[in-house]
């Protein structure tokens, strides 16, 4: 993959940890230990997490069965895209000041490789499946039940209670960064707290979809009743745009943790974070804004910034590095 990769500015090397992470994105981030260019590093940390994990599955589910009727383009679609987020974001973080230089020449020691025993595959699975039970009922369950509670009371007539969703705790701190999200087609509270939930456990969408949008009464076995609510609160440009935000915006708070680690400095990982949330926000809105154009006609002053947006990442994939620009506007002067 070396020979391919440098061609969007990344390491061979970097295929590890994506390739990783599309199981957890915590391993992949780490897996990053073995590029030794700091650069290519940094580049492979903050873009790793653009693929789609195993935690992002159950938001792909929601919205493939919810939206889209249980359509199997869905899922490979998601996936694609993560890997369009990659390479775009290789070839323009190359381009720039910080990342600017060719990756490291390639070279990887491997290891005496053996055929698994029984023994090491089924305490690996162990370990595993009881990490994820062990994360399933603390931070998932309390996650759920906040959601819960803070969905459910609220402040009425002077005293705290038991109050109506569209009155709750949640729902006045739902509607006050909302508004974020309009432009991506989805400015309705609910979604937006499932969005926000999700920097938590990207499993918390899906919980968070089952008590905001199922209510209190009681839902059928197979969700129906959630499903169908859903489907009635996403267009299908508004549900696609929702789960590419999902898929790339900043990952979980423990992939986060892992970022962390990695860069081991504030700065770049503030800068690593912002980069994958304003990149998720902006591919978000060209998915509505083009998708609502195509589907119903709809044109204004969203459909105009989402051109701007394409035109910008065009002109990043195509212009020169600033190394290359000096090179050649000394060529010419030498030749002149």
């Amino acid at each position: 993959m070396d020979r391919i990769f440098r061609r969007f500015g990344l390491s061979g090397k970097s295929f590890i940890p994506i390739l990783i992470g599309t199981g957890c994105g915590v391993p992949g981030v780490m897996a990053s230990r073995t590029i030794e260019n700091e650069r290519d590093r940094r580049m492979t940390v903050m873009t790793t997490t653009f693929i789609p994990c195993g935690a992002k599955m159950p938001i792909i589910g929601l919205i493939a069965g919810a939206v889209f009727g249980g359509a199997a383009w869905v899922a490979p679609v998601s996936y694609f895209i993560g890997m369009a987020a990659i390479i775009v974001s290789g070839i323009i973080l190359k381009k720039t000041k910080m990342f600017a230089g060719d990756p490291a020449p390639f070279v990887m020691e491997l290891p005496a490789y053996h055929m698994p025993t029984v023994v090491n595959v089924l305490r690996s699975m162990w370990e595993r499946g009881w990490s994820f039970i062990k994360k399933a009922g603390t931070i998932i369950l309390l996650s759920t039940i906040l959601v819960w509670f803070t969905s459910s009371y609220g402040f009425v007539d002077g005293g705290f209670g038991a109050v109506d969703m569209e009155n709750s705790i949640l729902a006045a701190i739902g509607h006050g960064f909302a508004w974020i999200f309009t432009p991506l087609g989805w400015g309705e509270w609910r979604a937006a707290v499932g969005a926000i939930t999700g920097l938590v456990a990207k499993e918390n969408v899906v919980g968070t979809f089952g008590i905001l949008f199922g209510g209190l009464e009681e839902v059928a076995e197979n969700g129906d009743e959630i499903w169908s609510a859903v489907a009635a609160a996403f267009p299908p440009a508004a549900a696609l745009s929702f789960l590419v935000f999902n898929l790339l915006c900043a990952p979980c708070f423990a992939a986060m943790g892992a970022i962390k680690r990695e860069m081991n400095n504030g700065k770049w990982f503030a800068f690593a974070i912002a980069y994958q949330c304003v990149f998720a926000w902006l591919a978000a809105l060209v998915v509505y804004q083009i998708g609502s154009l195509i589907l119903n006609g709809t044109f204004g002053i969203g459909v105009v910034a989402a051109v701007v947006v394409v035109g910008f990442f065009v002109y990043m994939l195509v212009r020169k590095p600033r190394g290359e620009q000096a090179r050649s506007v000394s060529a010419v002067s030498a030749r002149g």
